[in-house]
């Protein structure tokens, strides 16, 4: 058996990523290639090629978007606030390196301007150059790259700036978990428009039922409407995935006609995704 480092591993001429999940889960894919390789002041980076999920991006051995099913949480984490605002005109992101959340806004013609706020460019430099089928080699001029922490970002940004600003953070650990403490949702509230609204991602509703619920709780003291929805994720640990929507004021659909060139959203689906099976409505109820 040969080590490669802690996360891939050569087992009987086979490469292979282990992740683990809270100790308690270990999930492998094969890999036919390591694409790039590189230690950023942040985090380890790879881009492996996959047997099953084609190129994936993934940081200190935690898979984080795949060609095969990286669309499915772009768009829902896109396409579904975006759908709730009548018009969405400056648009922040946190994170999302990847910069597939960024692809999906910028099919959304409206939106003028797009902050993308990421720490590390070293991953939006790779997955530009190595993760296309996901990136789409971004370069739309309403997206502005920002590098620097999200936390200290909003911090100094005005009140009342931002129409939708979206959270595509990593898992909640280490520098992360700032990501999803009162103090930092106070702040996306503040920056909000009177009107504006926020998503972020609140994992795995089968895994991480209590933090699902905090996460909930938090938004909900903030935001008068706050509604959790959910896709299916096969590379996420139990293939479910929530979300949770905290908006001032919008609370029904406004896309009526929804004819984006998308893989997994569709009409029905943006508002389907808001109705939980009952094991969810218990952890929020």
């Amino acid at each position: 058996m040969a080590q490669h480092n802690d996360y891939l591993k050569t087992i009987e001429n086979n490469l292979w990523l282990t992740e683990y999940d809270r100790n308690n889960l270990k999930i492998s894919y094969r890999i036919k290639e390591i694409i790039a390789q590189a230690k950023s002041d942040f985090q380890d980076i790879m881009i492996l090629d996959s047997y099953d999920f084609g190129p994936m991006l993934v940081l200190d051995g935690v898979v984080q978007s795949t060609a095969l099913d990286g669309a499915i949480y772009n768009e829902m984490m896109a396409h579904v606030p975006l759908s709730h605002h009548p018009n969405p005109e400056k648009v922040l992101i946190i994170g999302g390196g990847d910069c597939g959340v960024a692809k999906e806004v910028c099919k959304h013609t409206h939106v003028k301007t797009i902050h993308m706020v990421e720490i590390d460019e070293l991953v939006i430099r790779l997955s530009k150059e190595h993760l296309k089928k996901v990136s789409g080699n971004l370069s739309d001029p309403r997206v502005h790259f920002i590098y620097d922490n999200g936390v200290q970002f909003v911090s100094g940004v005005a009140d009342n700036t931002y129409d939708i600003i979206i959270v595509d953070s990593s898992d909640p650990v280490g520098a992360a978990l700032i990501l999803f403490e009162m103090s930092f949702y106070k702040d996306i509230h503040r920056i909000l428009k009177k009107d504006g609204l926020m998503v972020c991602q609140s994992q795995s509703p089968v895994f991480h039922k209590a933090f699902l619920r905090q996460t909930f709780d938090r938004i909900g003291q903030l935001f008068p409407i706050t509604k959790l929805y959910w896709a299916t994720i096969p590379t996420y640990p139990g293939g479910f995935w929530s979300f949770i929507l905290g908006t001032k004021k919008y609370d029904e659909l406004i896309e009526t006609h929804f004819d984006y060139d998308t893989q997994y959203v569709n009409q029905s689906l943006l508002s389907t995704c808001f109705e939980l099976p009952v094991f969810m409505e218990d952890i929020i109820r």
